[in-house]
C-alpha cells in the first residue's frame, strides 16, 4: 500500500510541485496536485490521498484553512497531513499542529530525504489506524459482550479502565484515572470486603483470581460482575506490581439463574414453596430435632369443594380460589410464624441468594408450602405436644371455613387437615408424609371441615381406600360395573315412559358397592368422563339388547359430570355409540347438574347443541339445588327439569318445599319443558304432583333401580300399579 500510495501535493508554486512530482513518482508515489486550499477540498471530495504535502502560504486558501476543512470531512482525520513551511517560522508550525497537521517539512526542501519521510509518516498513519481501528473493535466487542479491563498499579495506586469497565463499575461519565479505591467504590457493600481481601492476596502472593460480586450504579441499579484478575508484574519472589483485571456483566444470567431457581423451588401460582423446596427443608428439619431432641409437626391441608367451584366456575376461578387460600392459610399462622414466599421482603428461613444457594431450616415457626392441585402442606418446628399443631390445624380449619369471593360469586369451599408428628408418628420424610396424608384423608372420611391427629388405626383404612381405589381404576377393563335402570312414570297413566340408568359396582370380594361409596373415588381419580363414556355405551348396547328380546325399549337417561359437557369430543363419542348398537338417538337423554351454566356456558351449549341436532335430549337434574341463570336456561336446548328428592321428601308437611315445586312446575312448563319429580315415595306426594300438572315421577313409590332383566320384566308389563310401595 505503501509504494502506490495516492500523495495529494498542495502549492501555488508550479516548479515546487513539479519537484515533488518526479521526486515521489521515481519513489512509487501516485501524485494529485492541487494549487492551493480550495482546488485541494475539490480533489479530497472526489477522493481521499493517503497523504497530503500542504504549503502554508497559498491565496484563496491558505494550508492552515484547508487543513481544518480536510480535518472535518468523513475520514479526513485518518489522512496524514504535513505542512511545508519556511525553517524559521515557528509560529507557523505551532499553528500547523494546532488545526491538525501530522508533521512539518522545512523549506528548501531536500527532495532526496522526502521520499523517506512519506515512506515513514505513511507507515505512522497505518500503525495508527490499525491501533485505531483495533480499539474500536475491542470497544464494540466489550461494549456487545457486557465486557471491560482495567490495569492497576499497585505501587502509585493508578488504575486505568477501558470505557466499558467504567460503564459496567455503574460510574457515570468518560472513563478516568483513579486508585482502587475509588474504582471500586461502586461494589455492593456487602461484597465489598471480599473483593478488597481477594485483591490484597493477590498482591501478597502474586496469584490471580476470579470473583462474582455486585456493584450499584449511579441510578441505583444493582449490576451483578464477574471479575478475572491476572498479577501482569511482580516483583521477583515479592508481591505484585501490576495486576490486570477482565470484567464481565453477568446480570442478564444471574437473573435467568434466579428464575430457573424460583421456577424449580416455588409453585409460580401462589409464590409458595413447592413439594420439593418443602422436601429439602423437611429433611433439614428432622436433622436439627433428631439432633436437639425436639418434636416437629407436619399438617396436610386439602381444601373439601375446590373440584367442585373448579368444574363448575372453571380453572381461571380454581386458580384465583388457591390464591385466596393461600393467603388464608398464610394468615392463620401467627406471631413468630414464618410463610416462604418467592420475592417475599420479610425476613423469611429461607436464603435464596445467587451463591451460594441456601435453603437453610428455621430456628422456629411454620413453612407453608404448595404440593399441588389443591393440597398444601405445613411445617411446625419444635412443637411442645401433638396437641399444639391440633391447635395450629383448628385454626386453620376456621379460617378456611369462611366463605370466599371467587369471581364474584360466594362459594364456601372448607379444608381438611391431617396431622402427624415426629418422633411420635414417623422418623423419615416418607412416613411422616405418607401418614399426614392418611390422616388427613381420614379428616374427609370424617364429615371434611375438621382435622385428625395420625393413629396408627388409620394405615389399615388407608390401605383399603388404596386398594379400591387401584381395583377401581380397572374395574372397567374387568367388566365390573354394571347398570341398573330406574323406571320414570307418567304421572297420569302410570306408564312406564322412560328410565334412568345409575351405575353399580359389582365388586368381587364385596358385592354390589353402592355409588355413595365409589363415586368420590371416580372423582378423586379423575376418571368421571372414562365411566361416563363406558355408560354411554353399555345404555345404548343395553336399548339394543331390551328392542332384539321384542320388547319396545323407552328413552333411558344417563347422568353425565358437568366437565363432560365441556368435552368437545362428547358429540362424536355419542354418535358413534348410537351408530354401533343402531339406536335411534331420541332413545338417549343425556342428564347434567345445573353447574354447566356457570363454566364455559358458550362450550355447553354449543356442545348441547350439537347433541340436540342429533336427536339427543338433554335434561337438568337435581334442579333447584345449584345456580341457574334463567338466560342460559332458555339458550341450552333442554328437554326437562328434574325436581331434586330433596325437596320432594317433605312434600306435603312442608309449604316451603310445596312452594318450591309448585314454581319448579311452573317454570318449566312456561319454557315448554317436561318436568320430572324424583325420590317419589308416598301416594301423598304423588297426588300433589298430579295436583300440580307434573309431567313424569320416578322413586320408590313404584320401584327402586332393577338389574336389566328385571326392567325387563317391568317393560313387559306396560303399566305399573300407582300405589306399590317398594321397601
Amino acid at each position: 500500500m505503501i509504494s502506490n500510495a495516492r500523495i495529494l501535493v498542495v502549492d501555488d508554486d508550479a516548479g515546487a510541485r513539479r519537484l515533488a512530482r518526479a521526486t515521489l513518482s521515481r519513489a512509487g508515489f501516485s501524485i494529485v496536485e492541487a494549487a492551493d486550499g480550495q482546488a485541494a477540498l475539490e480533489a479530497m471530495a472526489v477522493q481521499l490521498p493517503d497523504l497530503v504535502l500542504m504549503d502554508v502560504n497559498m491565496p484563496r486558501m491558505d494550508g492552515f484553512e484547508a487543513c481544518a476543512a480536510l480535518r472535518a470531512m468523513p475520514g479526513g482525520n485518518r489522512v496524514p497531513v504535513a505542512m511545508m513551511t519556511g525553517l524559521d517560522d515557528t509560529p507557523s508550525i505551532d499553528r500547523a499542529f494546532e488545526v491538525g497537521a501530522t508533521d512539518f517539512i522545512t523549506k528548501p526542501i531536500n527532495w532526496s530525504v522526502l521520499p523517506h519521510r512519506v515512506r515513514y509518516m505513511l507507515r505512522a498513519s497505518i500503525a495508527i489506524n490499525e491501533l485505531q481501528q483495533n480499539q474500536r473493535r475491542l470497544s464494540n466487542a466489550q461494549r456487545i459482550g457486557e465486557m471491560g479491563d482495567w490495569e492497576w498499579d499497585v505501587g502509585s495506586d493508578r488504575l486505568e479502565p477501558s470505557m466499558q469497565a467504567w460503564r459496567l463499575f455503574g460510574h457515570p461519565g468518560d472513563a478516568a484515572h483513579t486508585g482502587l479505591p475509588g474504582f471500586f467504590a461502586t461494589v455492593h457493600a456487602d461484597d465489598a470486603e471480599r473483593l478488597q481481601r481477594a485483591c490484597e492476596r493477590a498482591v501478597e502472593q502474586g496469584e490471580g483470581f476470579a470473583i462474582d460480586h455486585r456493584v450499584l450504579t449511579w441510578d441505583g441499579a444493582v449490576r451483578h460482575l464477574h471479575q478475572q484478575v491476572e498479577v501482569i508484574e511482580r516483583i521477583p519472589g515479592g508481591p505484585a506490581r501490576r495486576l490486570a483485571g477482565a470484567v464481565h456483566d453477568v446480570t442478564r444470567s444471574k437473573d435467568a439463574e434466579e428464575q430457573i431457581r424460583r421456577l424449580a423451588y416455588f409453585d409460580p401460582l401462589t409464590g409458595l414453596p413447592n413439594r420439593l423446596l418443602f422436601t429439602e427443608q423437611l429433611a433439614r428439619a428432622l436433622a436439627q430435632a433428631e439432633r436437639h431432641g425436639r418434636r416437629i409437626a407436619i399438617m396436610f391441608v386439602d381444601l373439601d369443594n375446590f373440584k367442585r367451584v373448579n368444574d363448575t366456575l372453571g380453572h381461571k376461578a380454581g386458580d384465583e380460589l388457591l390464591k385466596t387460600a393461600s393467603a388464608r392459610l398464610a394468615g392463620a399462622l401467627r406471631g413468630h410464624d414464618v410463610v416462604a414466599r418467592s420475592g417475599d421482603t420479610r425476613p423469611a428461613p429461607l436464603d435464596l441468594r445467587p451463591a451460594p444457594l441456601d435453603l437453610g431450616q428455621p430456628a422456629g415457626g411454620h413453612t407453608l408450602a404448595r404440593l399441588g392441585g389443591d393440597e398444601f402442606i405445613v411445617l411446625l418446628t419444635d412443637v411442645a405436644r401433638p396437641e399444639d399443631a391440633g391447635a395450629v390445624a383448628q385454626r386453620l380449619v376456621a379460617q378456611m371455613s369462611e366463605p370466599v369471593s371467587v369471581m364474584g360469586t360466594e362459594v364456601f369451599v372448607g379444608a381438611s387437615v391431617g396431622v402427624a408428628t415426629y418422633p411420635d408418628d414417623g422418623a423419615d420424610i416418607d412416613t411422616l408424609l405418607m401418614n399426614a396424608d392418611t390422616a388427613m384423608y381420614r379428616a374427609k372420611a370424617a364429615g371434611r371441615g375438621g382435622f385428625q391427629l395420625y393413629d396408627r388405626s388409620m394405615n389399615a383404612r388407608a390401605l383399603d381406600r388404596l386398594r379400591m381405589e387401584t381395583r377401581l381404576r380397572r374395574a372397567i377393563e374387568r367388566q365390573e360395573f354394571v347398570l341398573h335402570y330406574q323406571p320414570r312414570v307418567d304421572v297420569v297413566s302410570g306408564r312406564i315412559v322412560g328410565a334412568e340408568a345409575l351405575i353399580r359396582w359389582q365388586h368381587p370380594e364385596r358385592g354390589i358397592v353402592p355409588p355413595g361409596e365409589f363415586i368420590p373415588l371416580v372423582e378423586d381419580a379423575g376418571l368421571e368422563i372414562t365411566v361416563g363414556e363406558w355408560v354411554i355405551a353399555e345404555t345404548c348396547r343395553q336399548i339394543a339388547a331390551w328392542r332384539a328380546a321384542g320388547l319396545k325399549p323407552v328413552p333411558v337417561a344417563v347422568n353425565l359430570a358437568s366437565t363432560h359437557l365441556r368435552e368437545r369430543g362428547l358429540p362424536l363419542l355419542v354418535a358413534h355409540a348410537l351408530r354401533e348398537h343402531e339406536v335411534e338417538a331420541p332413545m338417549l337423554e343425556i342428564e347434567v347438574t345445573e353447574s354447566i351454566l356457570l363454566a364455559e356456558p358458550e362450550l355447553s351449549c354449543t356442545i348441547a347443541t350439537q347433541l340436540a341436532d342429533m336427536g339427543v335430549q338433554l335434561s337438568i337434574d337435581d334442579f333447584g339445588t345449584g345456580y341457574s341463570s334463567l338466560g342460559y336456561l332458555k339458550r341450552l336446548p333442554i328437554a326437562a327439569l328434574k325436581i331434586d328428592r330433596s325437596f320432594v321428601r317433605d312434600l306435603v308437611n312442608d309449604p316451603d318445599d310445596e312452594a318450591i315445586v309448585s314454581a319448579i312446575i311452573a317454570l318449566a312448563h312456561s319454557l315448554k319443558l317436561k318436568v320430572v319429580a324424583e325420590g317419589v315415595e308416598t301416594r301423598e306426594q304423588l297426588a300433589f304432583l298430579q295436583s300440580q300438572r307434573c309431567d313424569e315421577y320416578q322413586g320408590f313409590l313404584t320401584s327402586r333401580a332393577v338389574a336389566p332383566d328385571e326392567f325387563a320384566e317391568l317393560l313387559s308389563r306396560d303399566l305399573l300399579p300407582l300405589v306399590r310401595l317398594v321397601a
